[in-house]
């Protein structure tokens, strides 16, 4: 049987190798799924939220080896790796508690003599292409608000974190609810492209790049089935003459750095008011100065490595072209290993970047913080819209009314006042433009896990 190896970005050893699934091991697997389907969908919710509750105990007491898993797969530091296993039990949590209210049925006011409801149907297996960059977030938006809501999962990850898949399939194995009710395999691009095609699949929920979520919806093109796509961000801020300066730096540097940058609403590109942007500059430098790369195990370690082999030159090629367009390097911009180890790529500042440069086009997905001074707001507004992508957007301000008008015409899916890079599992996370389509958690995310089934009795004649 063939295999897939996924390399330590730090050691550059081997982190596991995976067996990858055959035709028949794939049959196998999604016929269990449409039977498990079928078992769910008889279940209660009140018996799907106690069965993702056991689930998550059994996730739960492997904490400590999922963690690990994650940083040996793609990088992370330890510690930032733990904290990943919390946020998805937060999620996990709340999508369980708001399953009830929001799956179910809607009546409609009372007329004489009939009874009107909308009931919310399950749609079948859904199959999630969860990402690597967050590979147990991103996992957790699919899987358990799909299973609440009556569906059987099929998770193929990423190639970068192949076993966090198979703690899924675990955890509800252990749980003792309907058998194949969440499974794990590993297949190629190829293969998994042609599992859209596959008529017992219901639904297809992908997390990763534009090119991968054409190349998903393209597959899909001789069906007519459900498809989330969460894409790409090239996620703007726009510090405002009235900001918090020390409050302002912090946040969005930690949102332009953490994860080493890769993150799909990572602040990427900064556009400072002129009045502020020096000051702005002098105090982000020494914080993008101080974050400290190194072995992902060690507590002191702050920038782990870059995750995917090629990546490394793709942003030397950013910085190389914000460069030769006139911006000016603060802090950083070039690859590096630590003590002959990892694959790096060093924290960087950049300033006065003009409009033009791909840093400010295009999703870098590494620890780069692009900046440029703007005069208005209607300056900020402008050249925050002006880019392909939508996903999130941050307004620095001590002016609600003002973070307020602006939010009103940012078009991204999600704009945050005196925030940056943080998601709350009780708002819709979504993307406009190419950032894709679709909703995962809160109540809306449930809409795109269940269809509609109109209740239309006449009772009496």
């Amino acid at each position: 049987m063939a295999s897939h190896t996924v390399d330590n970005p730090f050691t550059g050893e081997t982190a596991c190798t995976v067996p990858m699934a055959d035709e028949a091991t794939i049959g196998k697997v999604l016929d269990l799924a449409r039977e498990a389907a079928r078992a769910l969908r008889r279940l209660s919710v009140e018996e799907r939220v106690a069965l993702c509750e056991r689930a998550l105990t059994a996730f739960e007491a492997s904490s400590e080896d999922v963690a690990k898993d994650v940083s040996r797969q793609m990088g992370k530091p330890l510690s930032q790796a733990r904290g990943e296993v919390k946020g998805m039990a937060g999620r996990w949590r709340h999508m369980m508690e708001i399953a009830k209210e929001s799956l179910a049925d809607i009546v409609l006011p009372p007329k004489e003599g009939f009874e009107r409801r909308i009931a919310k149907e399950p749609l079948g297996v859904v199959l999630d292409l969860p990402a690597w960059n967050y590979p147990l977030l991103t996992a957790v938006n699919a899987v358990v608000p799909a299973v609440l809501a009556g569906n059987a999962v099929v998770v193929k990850h990423s190639p970068r974190t192949p076993l966090c898949g198979d703690h899924f399939a675990r955890a509800f194995a252990a749980a003792k609810g309907p058998e194949g009710a969440v499974q794990s395999l590993f297949v190629d691009y190829e293969t998994t492209e042609k599992m859209v095609g596959d008529s017992r699949i219901d639904s297809v929920l992908f997390t990763g790049s534009v090119l991968g979520g054409h190349r998903i919806q393209a597959a899909a093109k001789d069906r007519f089935i459900h498809m989330g796509l969460e894409l790409g961000g090239n996620d703007p801020a726009y510090v405002a003459e009235d900001a918090d300066l020390a409050n302002t730096v912090e946040n969005v540097v930690d949102g332009a750095m953490y994860n080493a940058g890769q993150s799909c609403c990572a602040v990427e590109r900064v556009y400072v008011h002129r009045s502020m942007v020096d000051r702005f500059v002098a105090a982000a430098e020494p914080l993008v100065r101080a974050y400290v790369m190194g072995d992902p195990n060690d507590d002191r370690t702050s920038l782990g490595p870059v995750a995917q082999p090629w990546h490394v030159k793709e942003l030397e090629g950013f910085v190389t072209d914000a460069k030769a367009k006139g911006a000016n390097v603060i802090v950083g911009g070039e690859a590096c290993s630590v003590n002959g180890k990892g694959r790096f790529f060093q924290a960087t500042l950049l300033r006065d970047v003009p409009q033009s440069a791909e840093v400010m086009q295009k999703e870098s997905f590494g620890p780069i913080l692009a900046i440029s001074a703007v005069d208005s707001d209607e300056e900020a507004l402008a050249r925050m819209n002006d880019s392909r992508l939508g996903l999130t957007a941050s307004v620095w301000t001590a002016d609600r009314d003002r973070a307020d008008r602006l939010a009103r015409q940012l078009e991204f899916g999600t704009v945050y006042m005196n925030r940056c890079d943080a998601l709350d599992p009780a708002l819709p996370w979504t993307g406009v433009k190419d950032s894709g389509r679709g909703v995962t958690l809160s109540a809306l995310g449930f809409a795109d896990l269940t269809r509609p089934k109109a209740i239309h009795f006449r009772l009496k004649f």
